[in-house]
């Protein structure tokens, strides 16, 4: 199984997938350019590390102190403020290494991560918008602030290319997931990695969409379900996928309420419209509340996962 994205939603659902017994590879964005990752891309010229930290603790299997510690975010100290260890132990290894990807890949025994985890790209990339209004804006963390209708993304520089464990990995999946995660600034700058797409699509994978239970401020106001799997149609062409896996039941009124304070609503499923698009749905509760906080419930989003791959396995 291959999972690509970035953010929070990806860490979620591989720490569901890794109790499985399949082979995962993660494919992880570096348009990233805000806080540490920020910082060390800016000053020493490498990708940001802060998605991949995030994915590999999600797959490591190593005692709770050690996960503790290589996400411990330093709270003083000039310099160091602001940082996590995480970040600062790939940045050294890549260093160390001399590359991105095989600062990674020592990291990931370090941690008996369970799983690969690449970079889409083995170079920083920039995330550029184009506004509906005609307008541009370009860096990962500047696009939500813009609070703009999103008309398109893209990369720049125009010569990044993918790594081709990348490449090879999503040739020999038995399925290949996009999401969850922020829709125009964790998935799509993976996809729009010259190269990915046309790999996607050549696959003979399964392919699926794990939809956001949210809207997203400065990304997806107002985006029903449909309009979340339109804008990777818009960008990588018809049949990217042909699964969606949406929340279909209704959130608690305290927790709407939390999030209208962050103007997201919930995204409304319109399972009709997915249809006529050729979509297969699969619907069920995939969410999690605690605290006034929502995460995809990890283990039931894996089960439907390993569901599909086991269809594709056996030809069903």
């Amino acid at each position: 199984m291959v999972v690509i994205g970035g953010g929070t939603g990806l860490s979620v659902i591989l720490r569901g997938l890794k109790t499985f017994p399949i082979d995962i590879t993660a494919i992880v964005t570096v348009a990233d350019d805000g806080g540490s990752s920020g910082i060390l891309r800016k000053e020493l010229d490498i990708p940001p590390p802060g998605d991949v930290r995030n994915v590999l603790v999600a797959l490591a299997e190593v005692e709770p102190l050690v996960e503790e510690l290589f996400q411990h975010r330093f709270a003083s100290g000039d310099g160091l403020n602001g940082h996590s260890l995480g970040n600062l132990l790939l940045a050294g290894m890549t260093s160390i290494t001399g590359d991105f990807q095989q600062g990674i890949a020592t990291i990931s025994r370090v941690l008996n991560v369970r799983g690969r985890v690449l970079p889409s790209a083995n170079a920083s990339i920039i995330l550029h918008a184009e506004m509906e209004d005609g307008t541009h804006v370009s860096g990962e963390s500047q696009i939500p602030l813009a609070k703009n209708k999103i008309k398109r993304v893209y990369l720049t520089p125009s010569d990044i290319s993918p790594l081709p464990e990348t490449l090879k990995a999503l040739a020999e999946a038995d399925l290949i997931v996009l999401g969850p995660g922020s829709l125009y600034t964790s998935i799509l700058p993976n996809l729009l990695v010259p190269g990915i797409v046309e790999a996607i699509h050549a696959s003979s994978a399964s392919k699926a969409y794990i939809c956001n239970v949210m809207t997203q401020m400065g990304e997806t106001d107002g985006y029903s379900a449909s309009d979340h799997l339109q804008a990777l149609v818009s960008h990588c062409g018809p049949h990217i996928v042909q699964t969606v896996l949406v929340n279909g039941e209704p959130i608690s009124a305290d927790v709407l309420d939390r999030y209208q304070l962050e103007q997201a609503k919930q995204v409304v499923v319109d399972k009709q419209r997915l249809e006529s698009m050729g979509i297969s749905v699969i619907e069920d509760r995939f969410v999690l509340e605690s605290g006034q906080k929502l995460r995809h419930d990890a283990m039931k989003v894996s089960e439907a996962l390993m569901d599909l791959i086991v269809e594709k396995v056996q030809g069903i």
